[in-house]
C-alpha cells in the first residue's frame, strides 16, 4: 500500500512458515455458533467459518509481517498504470479450480460482476468503483478505475474471491444452498453436517502447492471445525482432546481452567502471541436510529454507568486493558494523543465534529469504582438524562413528557456476552434504566443486525494497520439507512466520510496515520458504544502435537503454516 514489499520476486517462503514443515493429519478446531449454508458470499443464511480461508482464491494474497502487501496468487503478474487509474493482473497458467477446469480472464471478470451486483454490501460498495473490467491477450484482465485517487482499489482487487464461472453463473450464485462449493483453493470441502462440522480436505492436485507464498503452509490432509453452542462447550472438548486447538478469550479460565490432567502432565501447551494489530473494538453499541439512543447525552449517561473497574476485577480478574480507541493498542490511535497540526486541519472544515478533550488527548473513560456503586458516575448520569428529559418517578427512570419508563432491549448471543450484559443491566437498573437481556441463536443474531433491529447489542470490530475502504461499510453514511454493513450504530457524519476518503487517498504512511487518527476522534467524540475490554495478547492452548513456527508475524499466529508432529 505504501512503500516497498518486503520480498523480492524471488523470495523462496515467508519468514514466519517452516518451509519443511511434514504434511499430513488431521487439525481439529471449535466454532461457537452453526451455520446453515455453504455460501459466503451473500447476507442470506450463515456460512461456517474457512469457505474463504480454505476453498477460495484471490488473485493475491497477503504478506502477515506487513501492513498491508499483497503477492501473487491467481495473479502472475500485477502492473499498475503511472496515472493509478488501472490495473492488469495476468493470471498464472497453472491456475486451476478444484474440478480442473483453467482459471480464466472470463472467470475473473465474471466473479468481479456478480459480487458488484449480487454481493455483500461491502463488496458492493468496492467493486463499484471500477468502470470497466476487460480481457488482454493472452490471459489478463484489466480494470480501470472511475477515480485514480482511490490508492487501495488495486490491493481490493486482488483481494477479491475468484469464482468459477461455469458453476456459480445462471443465478446460482445468490442461492442460500448447501451444495458443496467449488474454488481454486488448497483444499475442498469433504464432509458436511449442517449447524455441527465442516471438514475441509486437502486438494492433492492443488495447482499452487509449489508456489513460493504457500511453502510450508496448508499442512494438515484435513482440517474439521466442529461448533458449539457456547464457548464453556468448546472449553470442555478441548480437555477431552476433541479438538487440537483453542483460542482463549476468557482470563478465568486462561488463569485458573487449565489444572486437567493434560495440562499438567505437559501434554497442553499454553502460549500468548503478541501482534501489532490494533485491538479489535468490542462494545456494547447503541442503534441511534432508535430513540432514546439518538439522543448523546443519552448515550453518555449510559457510558459512565458502566463499571469497567468492577467488571474488570470481577469478570477478567483485572486481566483484561480496556480498549479505549477504535484503533486501540496501534499507532493508528488517536487516544492519549494530542492532535497533530495534520490532524486538526483535516478536521478544520467539520467544527465542532471533535469534542475538545479528544481533541488535545486528555479525554479518559470512566473508569467506575471496584465497589460497583460509583455514585460519582450515578450523579453525572442522572444530570445528563434529566438534561434529556427523564425524570425519576418511583423506582423508575421515564420520559417526562409522556412517563414512559426508559427501558430497551440487549441483544446477545453467547452466554458469555449474556452474563455481562445482566451485570451491565444491574447497573442501569441503579438509576431506574430497565434493560432487558434476550439471547438468540447466531442465525437469529446476525439477521437482526443485518436489518438494524435492535436497540443494543455486543459486536466486535476487527480493524488492520491499513484501514481503508471497508471504513466506509463499518462507519459510512450509506450505512445509516441502507441494510447490510456493519455501521450497526447508525454513524451519518460527513465529517467521517470525509476522513475515510483522506485515509482511501492517502499517498504516504504519514497521511494515512494523520486521516484515521483524526476518524479516530470523531468516532471517540459521537459516544456511539460502551467500550469493553481486549485481552493484552493472543492466548492460545494446544495439545503438544500440533507445532508451529518460532516466528509469530505483525498480524499474529498463522494456524495454516501450523502442522501436525509425525507419530
Amino acid at each position: 500500500m505504501h512503500g516497498e514489499p518486503l520480498y523480492p520476486a524471488t523470495f523462496s517462503h515467508f519468514n514466519y512458515v517452516n518451509p519443511e514443515a511434514p504434511k499430513g493429519g488431521t487439525l481439529t478446531l471449535p466454532v461457537v455458533g452453526t451455520f446453515d449454508s455453504l455460501n459466503p458470499f451473500i447476507l442470506r443464511g450463515q456460512a461456517p467459518s474457512g469457505l474463504r480461508d480454505y476453498v477460495f482464491e484471490s488473485l493475491m494474497a497477503r504478506g502477515r509481517e506487513e501492513p498491508f502487501t499483497l503477492y501473487g496468487l491467481i495473479a502472475e503478474t500485477i502492473d499498475l498504470a503511472p496515472d493509478g487509474r488501472s490495473v492488469t493482473f495476468a493470471l498464472n497458467p497453472l491456475a486451476r479450480f478444484a474440478d480442473g477446469t483453467p482459471v480464466t480472464p472470463e472467470d475473473i471478470i465474471f466473479s468481479w460482476e456478480v459480487q458488484r451486483d449480487q454481493g455483500r454490501p461491502n463488496l458492493r460498495i468496492y467493486y463499484q468503483k471500477v468502470e470497466l473490467a476487460e480481457p488482454l491477450a493472452p490471459r489478463s484482465v484489466r480494470f480501470v478505475f472511475r477515480d485514480a485517487q482511490d490508492r487501495e482499489l488495486p490491493l481490493i482487487l486482488g483481494l477479491m474471491p475468484v469464482l468459477p464461472k461455469h458453476r456459480y453463473d445462471k443465478g446460482r450464485f445468490d442461492l442460500t444452498s448447501l451444495e458443496r462449493p467449488l474454488g481454486s483453493g488448497p483444499y475442498v470441502v469433504a464432509e458436511v453436517r449442517p449447524g455441527a462440522s465442516i471438514t475441509y480436505r486437502r486438494n492433492p492436485d492443488y495447482w499452487g502447492r509449489d508456489l513460493a507464498l504457500n511453502r510450508g503452509r496448508h499442512n494438515f490432509d484435513e482440517i474439521r471445525l466442529v461448533y458449539f453452542r457456547d464457548v464453556n462447550s468448546a472449553f470442555e472438548a478441548f480437555k477431552k482432546g476433541l479438538v487440537d486447538v483453542l483460542l482463549e478469550t476468557d482470563p478465568g479460565r486462561w488463569m485458573k481452567g487449565f489444572d486437567f490432567p493434560a495440562a499438567v502432565r505437559g501434554d497442553v501447551k499454553k502460549e500468548a502471541f503478541r501482534t501489532g494489530l490494533p485491538a479489535p473494538l468490542s462494545a456494547f453499541v447503541f442503534n441511534t436510529r432508535r430513540a432514546p439512543f439518538s439522543d448523546i447525552r443519552v448515550r453518555e449517561a449510559l457510558l459512565k454507568l458502566f463499571d469497567a473497574a468492577w467488571i474488570n476485577r470481577n469478570f477478567y480478574f483485572d486481566q483484561f486493558v480496556r480498549t479505549d480507541s477504535y484503533f486501540a493498542g496501534s499507532e493508528l490511535s488517536a487516544a492519549q494523543r494530542p492532535a497533530s497540526e495534520d490532524e486538526r486541519a483535516l478536521l478544520a472544515p467539520f467544527p465542532g465534529a471533535v469534542r475538545p478533550d479528544v481533541l488535545e488527548g486528555t479525554y479518559r473513560l470512566p473508569e467506575g469504582s471496584l465497589s460497583g456503586r460509583d455514585r460519582e458516575s450515578q450523579r453525572q448520569a442522572l444530570d445528563l438524562l434529566r438534561a434529556a428529559g427523564f425524570t425519576i418517578r418511583g423506582p423508575q427512570l421515564v420520559d417526562k413528557a409522556t412517563g414512559k419508563p426508559f427501558t430497551f432491549e440487549i441483544l446477545t448471543t453467547t452466554l458469555d456476552m449474556e452474563r455481562l450484559a445482566l451485570a451491565y443491566a444491574r447497573m442501569l437498573a441503579s438509576v431506574g434504566i430497565t434493560a432487558r437481556i434476550r439471547q438468540v441463536d447466531s442465525s437469529q443474531f446476525q439477521a437482526r443486525l443485518s436489518d438494524y433491529d435492535f436497540d443494543v447489542i455486543p459486536y466486535t470490530w476487527a480493524n488492520s494497520l491499513s484501514p481503508g475502504n471497508e471504513q466506509a461499510f463499518y462507519w459510512g453514511s450509506y450505512g445509516a439507512d441502507h441494510p447490510g454493513t456493519r455501521n450497526y450504530m447508525g454513524v451519518e457524519s460527513p465529517a467521517v466520510d470525509a476522513l475515510i476518503a483522506r485515509m482511501v487517498a492517502a499517498a504516504s504512511r504519514h497521511e494515512l496515520m494523520a486521516a484515521t487518527r483524526a476518524l479516530d476522534r470523531v468516532l471517540m467524540s459521537g459516544l456511539y458504544v460502551v467500550p469493553l475490554f481486549h485481552p493484552p495478547a493472543q492466548w492460545v492452548a494446544r495439545w503438544k502435537h500440533i507445532e508451529h513456527p518460532a516466528l509469530t508475524p505483525l498480524y499474529g499466529y498463522q494456524i495454516d503454516a501450523w502442522w501436525r508432529a509425525p507419530s
